[in-house]
């Protein structure tokens, strides 16, 4: 299908799409505050710039658009052998189900989604060597019908993250069966 836009229209449209606050962040957001989790929005500090940071938890925690980021979409130079798979020049293209690459100028958008990728796995690894959890959710996780169960899953990332934080901690106290150092005096009788 072509373009119903002109060059300047398409333009103007594309240049109004944010990269922050969008709808599927905003979900991610408000379910986070309602159950209790307090974050930080997009901290320089924290290689890759996630969308929300948590530092007790230690994790980072990106909500990533479909399309922007190819979710589900293969990009590679071999051949793929799939009746679904577009070639394009050298690179082989194949859609998913929530993200398709447009047909006009498609070398720039092939280009554009794969330097995302790209961009997206040395942050993660980046991350990941510092010590800090990733956690990606997708747009299309964030439907009506199945956000409560993304959400849920996030969920137990982050406990199962901060019990392995602190699961290895020698613990302060003694089992009892040990013989502690007293500060009285002992087997004193006292004159009554």
């Amino acid at each position: 299908m072509t373009d119903t836009m002109t060059a300047e229209q398409r333009h103007r449209c594309m240049s109004h799409i944010r990269s922050r606050d969008t709808k599927p962040e905003l979900k991610v957001r408000r379910w986070l505050w309602h159950h209790g989790y307090r974050y930080r929005l997009n901290v320089k500090s924290v290689p890759g710039k996630p969308d929300i940071v948590m530092r007790p938890y230690r994790t980072a925690i990106f909500v990533n658009g479909c399309f922007w980021h190819g979710h589900g979409v293969e990009i590679e130079n071999s051949k793929l052998n799939s009746e679904k798979a577009v070639d394009y020049g050298a690179a082989q293209i194949e859609n998913s189900a929530c993200c398709k690459i447009p047909q006009s100028n498609r070398a720039f958008w092939v280009a554009k989604i794969k330097r995302n990728q790209e961009r997206d796995q040395r942050n993660y690894q980046l991350l990941q060597e510092n010590g800090w959890q990733v956690i990606v959710v997708w747009e299309c996780q964030l439907t009506p019908h199945q956000i409560e169960h993304t959400m849920r899953e996030v969920e137990l990332l982050l406990n199962s993250n901060m019990l392995a934080r602190y699961k290895h901690a020698p613990s302060p106290f003694t089992t009892g069966e040990e013989q502690l150092p007293t500060a009285a005096e002992n087997n004193i009788e006292y004159n009554k």
